[in-house]
């Protein structure tokens, strides 16, 4: 049985209280499009108000602490973001990686804390531009997943994998899509390689410059189960398209 298609947006740091209206407009179409699922990481500070504001759309935080609470100026447990309504985090993202040094072990423990909480995660790996030159890219995204995934009980029932090659965020620059299709089989067979048949069920969402132009042809690649979108995410008008690519995907 095919896995229901998984579309989120991150915004990053951008959103302010005015910003709530474009969220309105993506529930609406989300609505429109029952079989796929839609969901939006706001900033921390839009995250209560966007689950209140919003019925169809899964709202989630960008990121989050491992420990629950603390003396960590600046950081958000996954405690703190299931009180405030959401019901996942992306951890891992490579800005996260790469901005703020953290390991694999980092997101490991981040994705355990997230999911003791309730949550469900979205883990990020990818390979810089450089690694791909080299021909690595398959041998680094392997090696983030061995050393990034949670091996609790049950984690991959609420898990997404998101490849993201980091050449490709924010740049336009987009792999092609036999690239995207075999690096989505070289994650499926590892996630069946740590989880056994559980690996089959877990979602594979492409991230990296995704738009509506693009959306449809990418969503057709192998083993992609769905998108992480950034700025094309930001409006109703740009990411109602890409929900729409994906749902007639199911469609046709």
């Amino acid at each position: 049985m095919a896995l229901r298609p998984y579309i989120v947006g991150n915004w990053k740091m951008n959103g302010l209280r005015a910003t709530l209206a474009e969220a309105r407009q993506i529930d609406r179409a989300a609505a429109r499009y029952p079989a796929v699922e839609v969901g939006i990481a706001p900033p921390f500070t839009l995250v209560h108000a966007m689950a209140e504001a919003t019925q169809e759309l899964r709202v989630g935080g960008q990121d989050c602490h491992a420990k629950v609470s603390g003396a960590f100026t600046g950081d958000v447990s996954a405690a703190m973001l299931k009180d405030a309504g959401a019901m996942f985090v992306i951890v891992g993202h490579s800005e996260r990686r790469a901005m703020y040094a953290e390991s694999d072990s980092d997101v490991q423990a981040k994705a355990d804390a997230a999911l003791i909480e309730g949550l469900s995660v979205i883990l990020c790996v990818g390979e810089t531009e450089a690694q791909r030159d080299a021909g690595e890219a398959e041998a680094v995204v392997s090696a983030q997943l061995v050393g990034s995934l949670p091996r609790g009980e049950g984690a991959a029932a609420r898990l997404a994998v998101a490849y993201e090659p980091v050449w490709a965020i924010g740049t336009g620059r987009v792999p092609s899509v036999d690239d995207v299709g075999a690096m989505h089989r070289a994650i499926r067979a590892q996630l069946l390689a740590i989880y056994g048949e559980e690996g089959a069920g877990v979602r594979i969402l492409y991230g990296g410059s995704v738009n509506a132009g693009n959306a449809a042809e990418l969503l057709r690649a192998d083993e992609v189960g769905g998108a992480l979108v950034g700025g094309a995410s930001l409006t109703a008008e740009s990411f109602a398209a890409i929900i729409h690519a994906s749902a007639m995907q199911i469609e046709g």
